[in-house]
């Protein structure tokens, strides 16, 4: 599939000192000459301080690399994970339209996108808050059909529960992510079959589902400030040096 950056551009890019002494720690992990190896991090993290890929930001991380800007594009339009068009404000939708979900009612979760968010994916809602796409599958298939909203995933959708979703963002409140209909996990629908002693004390949520509810808001996971920027290594290296 073709892609293309968006005709619409900010005017310029740079990184914040904080992701910038990220980035550099990043960097860091490579041998001299091996920078451009620091290129997906970088992307990914130029897209969280501004919400989708800009061209600014990819010529900013090709010349942090040294390296040249047509090598940085190529790695931004070849994988799917970078948005190169503005996304929304609050949210970014991606439907899994692949096998397990295209049988279990993709169709209909992207029918709901079309009319509460625009009727082209990686178009803007009216109001700016919510953009959509179709993408390939994100690994969910027992808890088929389902969407990845920032960094979250929401499972064992129904068209009328994204619509719901959709409402319950734009309204401001967090809805609490993973399968929407009562299961834990993936387990069968009508409960565990085994392993069935650890049901016995287990935590509420899941391990993902606990990690929003315990930030509190799941949009805060979409701009990378949930988690600190760390580099752990430098403090090793700098203590077999000394």
């Amino acid at each position: 599939m073709l892609r293309r950056l968006s005709q619409t551009q900010p005017e310029s890019f740079v990184f914040t000192p904080d992701n910038l002494a990220w980035a550099q720690g990043q960097i860091s992990k490579y041998p001299e000459g091996r920078q451009a190896s620091a290129i997906i991090p970088l992307l990914w993290r130029a897209q969280e301080q501004e919400g989708w890929l800009t061209r600014p930001a990819i010529e900013y991380v090709a010349e942090l690399l040294g390296m040249a800007y047509m090598r940085a594009l190529e790695v931004a339009t070849f994988y799917f994970m970078f948005q190169l068009h503005p996304v929304g404000s609050v949210a970014h939708v991606q439907i899994c339209g692949t096998l397990s979900c295209m049988l279990c009612g993709a169709e209909d979760l992207v029918a709901v996108c079309r009319e509460k968010i625009a009727a082209k994916p990686h178009s803007l809602s009216p109001d700016g808050k919510f953009s959509w796409e179709e993408v390939e599958c994100l690994g969910a298939c027992a808890n088929a059909p389902m969407a990845q909203i920032g960094k979250d995933y929401y499972e064992d959708l129904t068209a009328e529960r994204l619509s719901w979703l959709l409402d319950e963002f734009a309204a401001g409140r967090v809805p609490l992510p993973g399968p929407q209909n009562g299961r834990y996990a993936a387990e069968p629908l009508g409960g565990a079959t085994s392993l069935t002693g650890h049901i016995a004390g287990r935590a509420a949520h899941s391990a993902s589902v606990q990690a929003a509810v315990d930030l509190g808001d799941t949009i805060k996971r979409i701009d990378g400030t949930e988690v600190p920027l760390t580099t752990p290594w430098l403090g090793s290296l700098a203590k077999s040096k000394g």
